[in-house]
């Protein structure tokens, strides 16, 4: 013979505030305007069981899951690293010019040593006689109270 549930209407709770220990704002605790029946209900083996009712959950459309990460802040994220990775190759890639161009000079240099190297030989070269250049012999000479002596 099961009871018919029945439904209690509490009393709200009066609230008084306690003062805290230092002083300090106090801030009230709102209590809620209605307050939901409280049921009773007894089981097939003769417990009672008093609780609040539970309003039915409603069927909605199903959550949609978020992820934690805003997109936008990954979007971001993505553009920040691939920045640094272009400001990286670029440094790369300047460097690797100015390498080259050192090279370069290096090598335009060293020719030019060697290119003037060789006009000076042709230039200034042994003639073998056939210009009829002079020949100087150079002997042992004796210097004397600032004077040369053969």
């Amino acid at each position: 013979m099961p009871h018919e549930p029945v439904a209690h209407h509490p009393e709200p709770i009066t609230w008084h505030p306690i003062p805290p220990p230092s002083p300090g704002p106090l801030t009230p605790v709102h209590q809620p305007q209605v307050l939901p029946d409280v049921q009773t209900i007894q089981l097939p083996d003769g417990r009672l069981i008093t609780g609040y009712a539970l309003a039915p959950a409603k069927a909605s459309e199903p959550i949609r899951e978020r992820s934690a990460i805003n997109p936008l802040a990954v979007n971001i994220a993505l553009g920040g690293i691939g920045f640094a990775a272009a400001c990286g190759g670029l440094m790369l890639l300047t460097t690797f010019i100015a390498a080259v161009a050192a090279l370069i000079q290096q090598l335009i240099i060293l020719a030019a040593v060697i290119f003037g190297g060789w006009i000076a030989t042709q230039v200034l070269g042994t003639s073998n006689g056939r210009d009829g250049g002079t020949v100087v012999n150079i002997r042992r000479a004796v210097f004397k109270r600032n004077h040369f002596h053969s």
